[in-house]
């Protein structure tokens, strides 16, 4: 009826109405848009230098040895007699004499370099976890011991080098104690003896420091708890202290190893160069380029790179979790956020109940 109203609240109904229409959702905000693209130019803008400086320091470098290592030595033309005025290019012929004529001290060299690696870096774990338990303590001179255990860490490999020389003479302080006369410096076990004592001493302050480091961060109220709950010191030790600092005692480990399988300079020194009892691949790598054989020398840097990045990829791959905390990724895992368990809603029934 025309003078018919409707009453407030009813829906209106006809051609022009939304009524029973799906309700269509909501434009996208370009505002938002616009401020995470704005967000990621100024974070692409920030991180930039740091990328830079690594393709300068890191990439340029490792193409340039791949390079240099698909070429021969100068040497003798052989179709003129004179010597070459640049190298020419052998493509895998350096990596094929690697691991055929030179491929006996190739291995004996990376197996002389995992030996190192494996063994200090697990008495330097040992021994600096056992120092950052110490410098943790409480009691009267404190700091002292601490700058007493950090001197080696502080102290140059050539210098620390030389020190051990002298201490592993024939004469020295080494065969004082032992009581016989052993040529440390030589050929044989006991140079690979005196370089891993050498570098265990200088090293393990390292990891001390970084699971010091790791050891402020815990709460006093954990062991004070677990000692309430009678929990012994080893208890305590293997339930609250090894894996709450793990995540800084892996960091710590993985320096380490990376470190360890590049070992240069203290055998060298400690030591002597082309002896097979310590001879590394690095130190191979060096007497390559000495000799003026930059394409087997750079086919040796490339080799150690690519065992190095192997290494630090199975590390990170393994262990990679802890290294960033095991909560969040399991949050994320269960599809959670922050790692945290979502309470169920109480059901209807049960309201009503």
């Amino acid at each position: 009826m025309a003078g018919t109203r409707t009453p407030p609240g009813t829906p209106a109904y006809g051609p022009g109405s939304d009524a029973g229409q799906p309700s269509t959702p909501p434009a996208p905000r370009r505002g938002r848009a616009r401020a995470t693209a704005g967000s990621g130019r100024m974070a692409a803008l920030l991180v930039s230098p740091t990328l830079l400086v690594l393709t300068i320091v890191v990439l340029y470098p490792t193409l340039m040895a791949l390079n240099e290592s698909l070429h021969g030595p100068k040497g003798l033309d052989p179709a003129t007699g004179f010597i070459r005025t640049t190298e020419p290019f052998v493509g895998l012929k350096n990596y094929a004499d690697i691991f055929g004529a030179a491929g006996e001290r190739f291995w004996n060299a990376f197996w002389n370099t995992t030996f190192f690696t494996v063994v200090t870096v697990g008495l330097e774990t040992v021994i600096g976890v056992a120092m950052a338990l110490i410098m943790h303590k409480a009691f009267r001179g404190r700091a002292l011991v601490r700058a007493g255990i950090l001197v080696p860490w502080a102290v140059p490999t050539a210098i620390s080098g030389l020190l051990w020389r002298w201490i592993f003479n024939s004469n020295g302080i080494a065969n004082a104690l032992v009581g016989h006369q052993i040529l440390w410096t030589t050929e044989g076990f006991h140079a690979k003896v005196a370089v891993i004592v050498a570098e265990v001493w200088k090293t393990a302050p390292f990891i001390g420091l970084l699971v010091l480091a790791g050891l402020q961060v815990i709460p006093k109220e954990v062991y004070e708890a677990a000692r309430i709950d009678g929990a012994s010191a080893l208890r305590q030790f293997w339930h609250i202290t090894l894996p709450l600092v793990k995540p800084a005692l892996l960091v710590a480990v993985l320096f380490r190893c990376l470190d360890a399988l590049r070992m240069f300079d203290l055998p060298y020194i400690l030591i002597g160069a082309q002896k097979n009892s310590v001879e590394t691949l690095s130190m191979l790598a060096q007497n390559e380029a000495s000799n003026v054989r930059f394409g087997p020398a750079a086919a040796y840097a490339v080799l150690l790179f690519l065992y190095v990045l192997l290494i630090a990829l199975a590390f990170v791959r393994l262990l990679g979790a802890d290294l960033v905390g095991d909560g969040a990724a399991a949050g994320r895992r269960r599809g959670n956020k922050g790692g945290r368990r979502r309470i169920p809603a109480p059901r209807r029934a049960e309201v009503s109940a």
